[in-house]
């Protein structure tokens, strides 16, 4: 091998031309950059929008089949103990409903356990029908028995339930104001919806009133506001664009796809892969679903 002596200035010729290579390489991988796919962990804090209330991925629904104040759980008497279970799995958000009669078994369930530890999401019914129309009383008065109901001091965030009118912002101002009320006081943290049609979720989107948001979504369009999920996508990207929280429901198309592994998966990725749906909530109706789901979305990678 001949050694060649290279000049001052060769030399410096030769390591700018090879810095330049390293550059260029550099350059073209941040023009081309590699998507690595991260894994799922169902149990890490996440933060509802810009209400600063923190909890978990995964969350768990008490409302699966509910109706007058009654639910899967409560009808097969496990609400109290599967609640308990979902808490020691490591769940932190538990979502309730007048209309489901969760409150007083998730307050049981939870109680003696360290009152931060946890999130509480409730729902008012309002409207005709959920429950006894001797019981729709004054915001504040149906809010100090939700707190007895759930033993606790606050909730962190209250809903206006199941609304489907696009005017629902304009026709129940007055609960809206009681319950901004309620936020100012800290008798609750966080004030929002769940609706159930296209028109009362574009009425949520344009409402600053709405800091949290239940929103039904999966691939399939199963019990969803439009059949379409390519409609439904662009709304609840604005929303959380907005800074509200947005919380995933339905799913599994409530309950619909429950035997079939394949729809459930991909609902999951589906959702999750979304990138502006802060948590999910599951109604588990029988103790193994925790597992399994924990399991499932663990397994579930998203890019």
């Amino acid at each position: 091998m001949v050694t060649k002596n290279l000049t001052r200035r060769q030399f410096m010729a030769t390591v700018t031309a090879g810095a330049g290579t390293v550059l260029l390489g550099n350059a073209i991988n941040a023009s081309n950059p590699v998507h690595v796919k991260k894994t799922v962990d169902p149990l890490k804090k996440v933060t509802l929008g810009r209400t600063g209330i923190q909890t978990t991925l995964l969350g768990m629904g008490t409302g699966y089949n509910g109706y007058n104040r009654s639910s899967s759980i409560t009808r097969s008497g496990i609400a109290e103990s599967i609640i308990r279970l979902a808490y020691d799995k490591g769940i932190r958000f538990f979502d309730c409903a007048d209309s489901y009669g969760t409150n007083p078994f998730t307050g049981a369930a939870l109680k003696g356990i360290p009152r931060e530890s946890y999130t509480l999401s409730s729902k008012m019914w309002i409207t005709q029908g959920g429950i006894p129309d001797s019981e729709k009383a004054e915001t504040i008065k149906v809010i100090d028995r939700f707190r007895k109901e759930m033993n606790t001091d606050y909730i962190d965030l209250v809903q206006i339930h199941c609304m489907t009118n696009g005017e629902w912002t304009k026709e129940h101002r007055k609960t809206m104001d009681d319950l901004e009320n309620l936020k100012a006081k800290k008798i609750i943290r966080a004030h929002g919806v769940s609706v159930h049609s296209f028109e009362a979720l574009e009425a949520a989107a344009a409402s600053d009133w709405v800091d949290v948001i239940h929103v039904r979504i999966n691939p399939y369009g199963e019990n969803m506001d439009k059949k379409d999920p390519a409609l439904v996508v662009p709304v609840i990207e604005k929303m959380h664009k907005d800074g509200k929280g947005v919380i995933g429901m339905k799913i599994v198309g409530g309950g619909r796809f429950n035997n079939d592994n394949e729809k459930i998966n991909k609902s999951l990725k589906y959702v999750l892969d979304l990138g502006f749906v802060d948590m999910i909530i599951i109604g588990f109706e029988r103790p193994e679903q925790i597992d399994d789901y924990i399991s499932r979305m663990r397994n579930t990678t998203i890019a």
